[in-house]
C-alpha cells in the first residue's frame, strides 16, 4: 500500500494497546507492519470477545493494515528468525518492561548489535529512571498516580476513566516520536530509543492542574461534573436525557447570557466577571442552565446551543454514537470484515487527515500467524526449513 511512510518496515512486538496502536498508526500511513504473536496468540487477541475466533474489540480497532506471525523468541530457532527479520527492519516496537525486553533480546544494545540504524520505540508504565522503573502497569496506574481520577467524579469513591486515554496517549506520543526518529535517522543515519511511559503521558494530560497547585496551592477537591474554572460548565438534565455544555472565555459567556435573555442580570454581577470568578460561583450559574436545559428535549437543547456557537453536546450511549448522523456523515468509522464475525467491525481510522496523502485502512487485521509463511519465505526459509520450525514449535 501507498502513503508517506512507504518502504518503512515496522516489527510490531506489542502487547494491549500503547505499542500495538502506535504501529498501527504508523501502518495507516503507509508503513509495512509486521505484528509479531505468541504461538496461541497473545492476551490482548482476546480482549472483549466478538468473534467466533475470540478476537476482541479492542484487537479489530488497533491491528487493522498488519501482517501476523507467530514466535517463539526465547528459542535459539526462534532468536534466528528475530535476527533475520531485524535486519530488515526500520523500527521495532515494544511495549514491555526492560527486562522483558532483554530476556527477548529486543533491548536496543542487542538489536543495534544486529542493525545499526534500527529505532527501538518502546512504553513502559512508570518510565524511568525512579524506584519504580521495572514495575508493570496498565492505564489505569497512570490515571491514578497523576492526580486525574482525584479529581474525577464527587470523591467517594474516586473515579477512573472507562477509556484507557492514558494508553492510546502514551501510544500518540510513541508514534510522534517515532516520526521524529526517522527524520533524525534521515538526516545523520543514527537510530537510536524512542520510549514512552504511561504515567509521563498521563501527568502531561493533567499538568495544568499540577502547575496551579504548585504555584498557587489551589487544593482542589472534585465536583463531579461541575467544571472549576468557568461556568456554566457541566452536564444537565433535558426532558429525554443529558446535554454538556462548557463556556469558557467571557465572549462565551456574552453569548450564553445573551441566550438566557439575561444580559444584564449576568454581565453586571461581579461574581460573574471572570471565568474563575464564574468558576467559584458556578453553582449559581449551572442553577440557571439547568432549569433552561429542563424545559427543553436534547434535541431542542443542542441545536439551539449550537446555533448560538455555544459548546455544547449530547451525553449519548455507545449505540447512539454509532447511529448519531454527525458520526456517520463524517467519515470516521469505516467497515471492516473480519472471519467468524456476525457483521462488519465500524473500525475508527486515524484521528487526523491529510490533504495530499491520506491515511487509509486497507486491510482488515490479521489472523493468529496468517502471515507467517509468506514472511520466513521473504526471509529466505524454504518450505521444508517452515515446516521444520513449525514441527518445533518455533512458530
Amino acid at each position: 500500500m501507498g502513503g508517506v511512510l512507504e518502504g518503512v518496515r515496522v516489527l510490531d512486538f506489542g502487547r494491549y494497546i500503547a505499542g500495538p496502536y502506535c504501529a498501527t498508526l504508523l501502518a495507516e500511513f503507509g508503513a509495512e507492519v509486521i505484528r509479531v504473536e505468541k504461538r496461541d496468540g497473545s492476551e490482548d487477541r482476546f480482549v472483549a470477545p466478538v468473534g467466533e475466533g475470540g478476537e476482541g474489540a479492542l484487537f479489530l480497532q488497533i491491528n487493522r493494515n498488519k501482517k501476523g506471525i507467530t514466535l517463539d523468541p526465547m528459542k535459539p530457532e526462534g532468536q534466528e528468525v528475530m535476527r533475520r527479520l531485524v535486519t530488515t527492519a526500520d523500527v521495532v516496537v515494544a511495549n514491555l518492561p526492560p527486562q522483558t525486553l532483554r530476556a527477548m533480546k529486543l533491548d536496543y544494545e542487542s538489536l543495534k548489535a544486529i542493525k545499526p540504524d534500527i529505532i527501538l520505540t518502546t512504553a513502559t508504565a512508570f518510565g524511568g529512571p525512579g524506584p519504580w522503573s521495572d514495575r508493570v502497569g496498565f492505564d489505569g496506574v497512570g490515571q491514578v498516580m497523576s492526580g486525574s481520577v482525584y479529581m474525577t467524579g464527587a470523591g467517594d469513591p474516586p473515579y477512573r476513566a472507562a477509556v484507557n486515554w492514558v494508553d492510546f496517549g502514551t501510544a500518540l506520543h510513541c508514534a510522534f516520536g517515532t516520526l521524529a526518529a526517522l527524520i533524525e535517522r534521515g538526516k545523520s543515519g543514527r537510530g537510536q530509543i524512542v520510549e514512552g511511559a504511561l504515567l509521563a503521558t498521563a501527568l502531561s494530560f493533567t499538568n495544568a492542574t499540577l502547575i496551579e497547585q504548585a504555584v498557587i496551592k489551589a487544593n482542589r477537591v472534585p465536583t463531579g461534573n461541575l467544571g472549576q474554572t468557568a461556568a456554566p460548565a457541566d452536564i444537565y438534565r433535558t426532558k429525554d436525557g443529558w446535554v454538556l455544555c462548557q463556556v469558557t472565555g467571557h465572549p462565551l459567556f456574552i453569548r450564553w447570557a445573551r441566550l438566557m435573555g439575561e444580559e444584564d442580570q449576568w454581565l453586571s454581577d461581579p461574581r460573574f466577571a471572570d471565568d474563575i470568578k464564574r468558576g467559584e460561583n458556578g453553582p449559581v450559574i449551572s442553577e440557571r442552565m439547568a432549569r433552561w436545559c429542563a424545559e427543553r428535549s436534547t434535541q431542542e437543547a443542542v441545536d439551539t446551543l449550537g446555533g448560538a456557537m455555544i459548546p455544547a453536546g449530547p451525553v449519548l450511549s455507545p449505540q447512539q454514537a454509532l447511529d448519531h448522523p454527525h458520526i456517520r456523515a463524517t467519515g470516521f468509522m469505516q467497515d471492516v470484515d473480519y472471519p467468524g464475525l456476525p457483521i462488519p467491525a465500524p473500525v475508527v481510522r486515524a484521528a487526523v487527515r491529510l490533504s495530499e496523502t491520506p491515511g487509509e485502512i486497507v486491510a482488515r487485521p490479521p489472523m493468529l500467524g496468517e502471515h507467517t509463511d509468506v514472511v520466513l519465505a521473504e526471509l529466505g526459509y524454504d518450505t521444508a526449513a517452515i515446516a521444520a520450525l513449525r514441527q518445533s514449535g518455533i512458530i
